[in-house]
C-alpha cells in the first residue's frame, strides 16, 4: 500500500471537522468560525460559510446528500441545504462537541457538554436529554437504531433512536482515558470473522472456509503458471459480497488505546495499544480498513480488527480529523496547522501460481488458495500485513514485515488443501520478488538474487547485469530447481539453486515482461515492453514467431507445440505452424495445462476450455490430398501437371501452381485459388493485359459468386476493383463492418453522392456518428449533416454549426427544445424555443412551470417562473408591434403576480416550517404588503388565512396591537384549517388584554410628503396623503427612501442621463443679519435675499405637496433640476422598448440602496450582499453574480 498526495491546501486556523457529500464531489470542513468547502476533484475552494459566531467544532453530511449541519462554540446548529444555504438554526445551553446523521431515519444527533438533542425534519421541537459527563463523539450504527456516544469519562453509552440508554460501557481507565473517537463498521459482514479470529492460529491452525468469489485484491497484471512478477500497483476495486447484519463499534480513547465492542457491549479481544493519542478514527465504505490519526502528527491504516498496515500521510502538526471519500480509495486529512491534505490509496496485487493451485492476499492479512480444477479454497490467518506470497508443487512461502511462514501439504494428493507450516524465518527482509523451491526460498532485490534455505541461512547470490523484472520456478530435482530470469535489459538467463554461475539463453533489445518454456525445454516465450509475443529456438536463438498485441503468455505443459497468448481483448492458440486460433477473451492468460487454459480478469480466476482439436495436431490435409489424386488417377486423370499444381497449392507455393494450372489449360482453376486467397492483386496480373471490360466482367463475377458462397468479404474486395461501390457498400453495411465503411468513403471522390450517400446513411444506422458526419463534409451536405447530429443529440456540435449557418438554427433548437422538455430540463428546454424563435412553445413551457410550481407550493419557483414569463411577454411585444398592447397587459400582470408570490413564499415558510428564516419584522411586513397589494381574486395557492395569521401573531410581537385585533376579526370570517383553530382562538382572546393602539416606530413613512401613514391603509401601498407609491425592498420589504420622478415632455432618456451626469456643484448659502434696537428689546433677525432663497436643492422643492384631490400627481423634473442632482442619488429602471425608464431619486444617499441590473428589484445594499453571498444569485431573478448585465 502506498498514498499518492492529490492535492493539499492551507486554512487559517485549525481543521475540526470533515464531512464528505455522499457522493464525493465536495468535502465540507470545519475550520475556525467558518466552513470551508472544497471540489474533491482538484482542491478548489468553491465556498466559505459564514454563519457561526465562534468557532465550528463539528460537521455532518445527512446520508441522502440534501442536507449538512455544522455545530459551534456558540451552541447553535445551522442546518444547510446541499445548494450551501442555511434553513435553520437551533441552541443547546453549551458549546456543540458533534453531530452525527442517522443514515436511515435522516434524525439529527447534536452532542453539546451536558447534553444532545435528536431532530428530524418532521419534528418541530428538538428532543434533548440530559448527559452525566462531556459527549465528545458519537455514531449510528448502520441501520439507524442506535446511537453511541463517547464521553470524556471515559464512558461509552448506547442509546435507541429516542434517546433511551440501552447500553453502558465503563471502560476501564475512567476519566483518565477520554473516549476520543468512536465509529461503527459500516460493513455487517465480518460476523463470522470477529466470532472465529481469537480462535485461529494464524500458523498452526489450519481451516477451510469455501467462498463463493474471490475478492477484488486480485488485479490485472501479468503472470504465468508457476511464476511471479513483479507487483504491479493499482487501486483496489469493490467487492459485491453479501453482508449479514452484525455491528462493531471501534473506540480510540487518550488511554492511547483501540478497542472494539459488539452491540450488546461485550468487548471483541483485546486493546490495541497505540502509543499515541487518538484524535479521530473513520472507517473505509466498505469496512475493510480503518484509518486514524492523532498526536503522532500522522494518519495510520490498519484492518479492520486493528492491525497496523503502514502510514497514510506524515503532517506537521497534530492530525484533528481524516475521512475517507465514499467509495473509493481517497482520504482526506485536516491538521491543527490548517493543513488539509487529499490522498489516493493504492494498493498493490500480491498473489502467486502453480499449474492449478493460486494464492492471493484478502483483506491485506490473509491468505487464500483456491484449487482451479475442485474450486476448493483454504484461508491462513495471518493476523499481519502480508507483503509477498509464492507457491510451488506442496510449498507455499507467505512474507510478513518481520518473518517468513513457509507452509507445506499435508500429503501429496493433488486434491489436498490442508495446509501446515513447516518452517518460520524470524527475519525481516526487503525484496521485490519471492519464490519457492522444495527446500529454499529465492529473494530478488533490484538486481540481486539470494538462495536461503528454510531455516534463514543465505546459501547463494547472483548479481545481475540490470533489473530483474521476471523469475519463475521451471522444475527440477528437490535442492536443484531451475530459475528462468528476465532482466530489463532484454537478457533471459536460467539459474540453477544449486549452482553460481547462470546460464544465457539469448538476449533481445527489448525489456522482457513475461516468460515461459516450452516442456521439453526446447523454445521459449517471451513478451516484451511493447506488448509483443516472440517466440524462440533456445538452441539456434531463432526467432520462429511473434504477434503483437499481447500481455501474457504460457505453454502447454502437456503438448509441447502448442501455446497460448492474452491482448487486446482476445485469447490466441498457436499449435505448430497453424495459423493462430482466435477468441475473445477478457483478462490474462496465467496457464495452460492440457485442455485447459487458465485466466485472471479482475476479480477471479477461470479456466477456458480448448475445442479438442487443437489438442492433438497431426497433418491431415496432406493425406486428403493424396487421397484425392489416388481417386483422380484411377478415373483416368493423367495430367502431371494438374497434379503438381494442386501440391504445390497445398504446400503454399501460389504463383508455381498458377503457373501449372495456366500450362495445363485449367485457368479457371488458378482464379479459383486466388479467389479463395483473396490474393485480388494476383488475378490481375494473372489475367495480364486483356481487355479491361472483360476484366471488370470477371472480377464482378468473382464478386456474385463469392457472394453467393458466403463469402462476403471477398465479394466486397473485389467489387470496389470492379467499381462496384455501391453493392460493395450494401454487404458491409448488412454485415456491420463499420472499418470498410469508412476506408471506402475515403476514397470516393466527393462527386460520387450516391455511394457516398449510402455509406454515410450506413454508418448512421452502425452507431458511427462522427465518420458519417466526416461523409456528409465530405460531400457538403451540411442539412443531413445537422439532422445527424440532432438525431444523435450531439448538441455541441449542432451548435456551432448553426453559429455558422443561421439558415438551420430553426433545425436545430427545436429538436433540443423538445429533447429538454422530453428529459424534465423544462427551464433549458424554454430558452431553446426561445432561441428558436418559437415564442409560443416558450410561454407554453413557463405556464406549466408555473403551475406545477404553485400547485406543490415551490412559491420562490413560482415568482421566477412569473418573472420570466413576464420578461418573455416583453421581448413579444418588443419584436411584434401587433401584439404589443396586449403583451404589455400580460407583463404587467406577470410582474405583479411574481411579486406577489416572492412575498409569499416567506410566509408559507414561516406557517409550515418549525424554524423561520425571517425576523418578525420582515415577517410584518411582507403581511402588510401582501394584505395592501391582494386582488379581489384571490392567486391560486396564496393563502389569506396565513397572511392574516402572520400578520396577527407579528403584529402582536411587534406591539401593534390594533392591526393584531385586526386581523384576527377578520380571521373570524374565513375558513380556518384545524392546525390554526387553537392558535387563532387563543391570540383573539389574549389580544383584548392589550391597548387598543399601534406603536408609533412601525408606522411608515412617505418620503415625498413626510406624512406618517397609517398601518392598515385602504388605498393599498401608496401614501394617503399625496397618493406616491411605496417603494419596498425585495427581502425586508420595509419601505426604501426613494421618490419616483419622471421627465418633463422633450427630454429624452440619454439627455437626462448626461444632465444628470454634469452634477452641477451648488453655491453656498449666505444668511444676511439684521439687528433692531428699541427701548425695551434688542433683536437679530436673519434675512434671506432672492439670491439666497435659490439655493435649495431644486428637486426637494418639487416635493411639496398640497391635498386637493384623490388623483396622484407625478413629481416631474426639469432640466435645471436633473442638472442639480448627483448621479450617487438616482437610481434608474431601464426597462427595455417599448416601456420607459423609470427615475427614482434616494432623500437619503448614505444609507446605501443596490437594484439588480437584470430584474430591477431594489434591497438595502447590506442585505442583498448577503443574500447574493448565501444563494450565489439575485434572490428574485436567480442572476449569477459573475453574470453580465442585461
Amino acid at each position: 500500500m502506498r498514498a499518492v498526495l492529490t492535492w493539499r491546501d492551507k486554512a487559517e486556523h485549525c481543521i475540526n471537522d470533515i464531512a464528505f457529500k455522499p457522493d464525493g464531489t465536495q468535502l465540507i470542513l470545519a475550520a475556525g468560525n467558518r466552513l470551508l468547502v472544497y471540489d474533491t476533484s482538484d482542491g478548489t475552494l468553491l465556498q466559505p460559510l459564514k454563519g457561526h459566531k465562534d468557532t465550528v467544532y463539528c460537521v455532518a453530511y445527512a446520508k441522502d446528500g440534501k442536507r449538512f449541519a455544522s455545530g459551534s462554540a456558540d451552541k447553535s446548529i445551522i442546518i444547510w441545504t446541499s445548494k450551501l444555504e442555511g434553513i435553520l438554526k437551533y441552541t443547546h445551553n453549551d458549546s456543540i462537541q458533534c453531530v452525527s446523521y442517522n443514515p436511515v431515519t435522516h434524525q439529527l444527533a447534536s452532542c453539546s457538554s451536558s447534553d444532545f438533542g435528536l431532530w428530524s425534519p418532521e419534528q418541530k421541537s428538538i428532543s434533548k436529554h440530559k448527559s452525566s459527563s462531556k459527549i465528545i463523539c458519537c455514531s449510528w450504527t448502520n441501520d439507524g437504531q442506535y446511537l453511541a456516544l463517547g464521553m470524556f469519562n471515559g464512558i461509552i453509552s448506547i442509546r435507541n433512536k429516542n434517546g433511551e440508554e440501552k447500553v453502558k460501557i465503563e471502560r476501564p481507565g475512567g476519566s483518565l482515558s477520554p473516549v476520543w473517537s468512536i465509529c461503527w463498521n459500516p460493513s455487517s459482514r465480518w460476523e463470522s470473522f470477529w466470532m472465529n479470529r481469537d480462535n485461529d492460529d494464524a500458523e498452526d491452525v489450519i481451516v477451510n472456509r469455501y467462498f463463493q468469489k474471490i475478492p477484488s485484491t486480485l488485479k490485472s497484471a501479468a503472470y504465468s503458471s508457476q511464476g511471479s512478477e513483479a507487483e504491479e500497483e493499482k487501486p483496489e476495486e469493490e467487492e459485491d459480497d453479501l453482508e449479514e447484519h452484525n455491528d462493531i463499534l471501534a473506540v480510540a480513547d487518550w488511554g492511547q488505546k483501540l478497542s472494539f465492542y459488539q452491540l450488546s457491549g461485550k468487548q471483541i479481544g483485546k486493546d490495541r495499544v497505540l502509543n499515541f493519542d487518538p484524535c479521530c478514527i473513520s472507517y473505509f465504505t466498505k469496512g475493510e480498513y480503518i484509518l486514524l490519526g492523532g498526536s503522532d502528527k500522522q494518519v495510520s491504516l490498519f484492518t479492520k480488527d486493528g492491525v497496523r498496515l503502514g502510514t497514510v500521510g506524515e503532517q506537521n502538526s497534530w492530525v484533528w480529523t481524516c475521512r475517507v471519500k465514499p467509495d473509493s480509495n481517497y482520504v482526506v486529512v485536516g491538521c491543527q496547522d490548517g493543513t488539509i491534505s487529499f490522498y489516493q490509496l493504492i494498493f498493490s496485487t500480491v498473489h502467486g501460481l502453480y499449474k492449478d493451485r493460486y494464492a492471493y492476499r484478502d483483506s491485506m492479512t490473509d491468505v487464500i488458495v483456491q484449487h482451479l480444477i475442485t474450486e476448493q479454497k483454504v484461508r491462513m490467518k495471518c493476523k499481519e500485513l502480508v507483503k509477498k506470497i509464492a507457491i510451488y508443487r506442496n510449498r507455499l512461502a507467505i512474507q510478513l514485515p518481520e518473518k517468513i511462514l513457509i507452509y507445506e501439504l499435508y500429503s501429496e494428493d493433488s486434491s489436498d488443501m490442508h495446509y501446515r507450516v513447516k518452517e518460520r524465518i524470524v527475519k525481516k527482509f526487503e525484496c521485490n520478488l519471492l519464490v519457492v523451491c522444495a527446500n529454499h526460498i529465492i529473494l530478488c532485490q533490484e538486481k540481486r538474487l539470494q538462495c536461503l534455505s528454510f531455516s534463514g541461512v543465505k546459501e547463494r547470490e547472483w548479481q545481475m547485469e540490470s533489473l530483474i523484472r521476471y523469475i519463475k520456478v521451471i522444475g527440477g530435482p528437490p535442492g536443484r530447481e531451475g530459475l528462468l530470469v528476465g532482466l530489463k535489459n532484454g537478457q533471459i538467463l536460467k539459474i540453477f539453486v544449486d549452482n553460481l554461475f547462470a546460464i544465457i539463453l539469448l538476449k533481445q533489445a527489448t525489456a522482457v515482461r513475461c516468460l515461459d518454456m516450452s516442456a521439453s525445454r526446447k523454445k521459449l516465450a517471451v513478451v516484451d515492453e511493447n506488448d509483443t509475443c516472440l517466440v524462440y529456438d533456445i538452441d539456434t536463438k531463432e526467432l520462429l514467431f511473434q504477434e503483437p498485441n499481447a500481455n501474457s503468455v504460457a505453454w502447454n505443459t502437456q503438448c509441447e507445440d502448442m501455446l497460448c497468448f492474452s491482448g487486446g481483448g482476445y485469447l490466441n492458440i498457436k499449435a505448430s505452424t497453424f495459423p493462430v486460433h482466435r477468441q475473445k477473451l477478457q483478462g490474462f492468460v496465467v496457464g495452460y495445462n492440457g485442455s485447459k487454459i487458465f485466466c485472471l480478469h479482475v476479480f477471479s480466476i477461470s479456466a477456458v476450455e480448448v475445442p479438442q482439436a487443437f489438442i492433438r495436431v497431426r497433418d491431415l490435409r496432406y493425406l486428403e490430398l493424396i487421397s484425392s489424386i489416388e481417386e483422380r488417377k484411377k478415373r483416368g486423370e493423367t495430367n502431371k501437371d494438374l497434379f503438381l499444381a494442386d501440391v504445390f497449392s497445398y504446400q503454399g507455393k501460389f504463383h508455381e501452381a498458377a503457373k501449372l494450372y495456366k500450362r495445363s489449360g485449367h485457368e479457371n482453376l488458378a482464379l479459383e485459388m486466388y479467389t479463395d486467397l483473396r490474393m485480388f492483386e494476383y488475378v490481375k496480373d494473372f489475367l495480364g493485359s486483356g481487355d479491361p471490360k472483360e476484366i471488370k466482367m470477371l472480377i464482378t463475377k468473382q464478386a456474385d459468386w463469392a457472394r453467393n458462397i458466403k463469402e462476403p468479404k471477398a465479394a466486397v474486395e473485389m467489387y470496389i476493383s470492379a467499381g462496384e461501390h455501391v453493392k460493395a457498400i450494401e454487404i458491409c453495411g448488412h454485415h456491420g463492418w463499420v472499418d470498410m465503411l469508412i476506408d471506402i468513403a475515403r476514397k470516393l471522390d466527393k462527386a460520387e453522392r450516391e455511394p457516398l450517400l449510402l455509406c454515410a446513411t450506413y454508418l448512421k444506422k452502425l452507431d458511427s456518428p462522427d465518420y458519417a458526419a466526416e461523409t456528409y463534409l465530405k460531400m457538403g451536405d451540411l442539412k443531413s449533416l445537422v439532422q445527424l447530429h440532432v438525431e444523435t443529440q450531439r448538441w455541441d456540435e449542432a451548435f456551432a454549426l448553426g453559429e455558422k449557418h443561421p439558415e438551420f438554427k430553426d433545425d436545430i433548437y427545436v429538436p433540443y427544445a423538445q429533447w429538454l422538455a422530453e428529459n424534465d430540463r423544462f427551464e433549458e428546454a424554454q430558452q431553446a424555443f426561445h432561441k428558436a424563435g418559437r415564442q409560443r412553445e416558450a410561454v407554453q413551457v413557463l405556464e406549466q412551470l408555473t403551475d406545477n410550481a404553485v400547485a406543490e407550493s415551490r412559491f420562490n419557483d413560482a415568482a421566477y417562473y412569473y418573472w420570466m414569463l413576464s420578461m418573455q411577454c416583453l421581448d413579444i411585444a418588443q419584436a411584434d408591434p401587433a401584439q404589443k398592447d396586449v403583451m404589455l397587459g400580460k407583463f404587467h400582470h406577470f410582474q405583479r403576480l411574481a411579486e406577489l408570490y416572492h412575498a409569499y413564499h416567506a410566509i408559507h415558510r414561516h406557517t409550515e416550517d418549525p424554524f423561520s428564516v425571517h425576523g418578525p419584522e420582515t415577517l410584518f411586513n411582507i403581511s402588510r404588503f401582501l394584505l395592501h397589494s391582494l386582488p379581489k381574486d384571490t392567486p391560486s395557492g396564496i393563502s389569506k388565512v396565513k397572511i392574516l395569521f402572520t400578520l396577527a401573531k407579528q403584529s402582536k410581537a411587534l406591539g401593534a396591537y390594533r392591526l393584531a385585533r385586526h386581523a384576527y376579526d377578520k380571521l373570524q370570517g374565513l375558513y380556518i384549517p384545524a392546525r390554526f383553530q387553537k392558535s387563532i382562538e387563543l391570540g383573539t382572546l389574549t389580544i383584548r388584554a392589550k391597548p387598543f393602539h399601534d406603536s408609533e416606530e412601525l408606522v411608515p413613512l412617505c418620503y415625498r410628503c413626510s406624512t406618517n401613514n397609517p398601518l392598515l391603509n385602504n388605498l393599498g401601498n401608496v401614501c394617503i396623503n399625496c397618493r406616491q407609491p411605496f417603494v419596498f425592498s425585495a427581502s425586508s420589504y420595509d419601505v426604501l427612501h426613494l421618490v419616483e420622478f419622471c421627465l418633463e415632455e422633450g427630454i429624452t432618456d440619454e439627455e437626462a442621463i448626461s444632465l444628470i451626469d454634469l452634477e452641477a456643484p451648488r453655491p453656498k448659502r449666505e444668511d444676511r443679519q439684521r439687528e433692531t434696537i428699541n427701548n425695551s428689546s434688542q433683536i437679530l433677525q436673519l434675512v434671506e435675499t432672492k439670491d439666497s432663497m435659490g439655493d435649495e436643492d431644486p428637486f426637494t422643492a418639487k416635493l411639496s405637496f398640497e391635498q386637493g384631490g384623490s388623483e396622484f400627481v407625478p413629481v416631474m423634473v426639469s432640466r435645471l433640476v436633473l442638472r442639480s442632482m448627483s448621479r450617487r442619488d438616482v437610481i434608474i429602471k431601464r426597462w427595455p422598448p417599448p416601456l420607459r425608464w423609470q427615475y427614482f431619486r434616494s432623500l437619503l444617499p448614505d444609507a446605501s440602496i443596490t437594484m439588480c441590473p437584470s430584474c430591477f428589484q431594489m434591497f438595502h445594499s447590506e442585505d442583498y450582499e448577503l443574500l447574493v453571498l448565501q444563494h450565489g444569485c439575485c434572490p428574485y431573478c436567480r442572476r449569477r453574480k459573475d453574470d453580465p448585465g442585461p
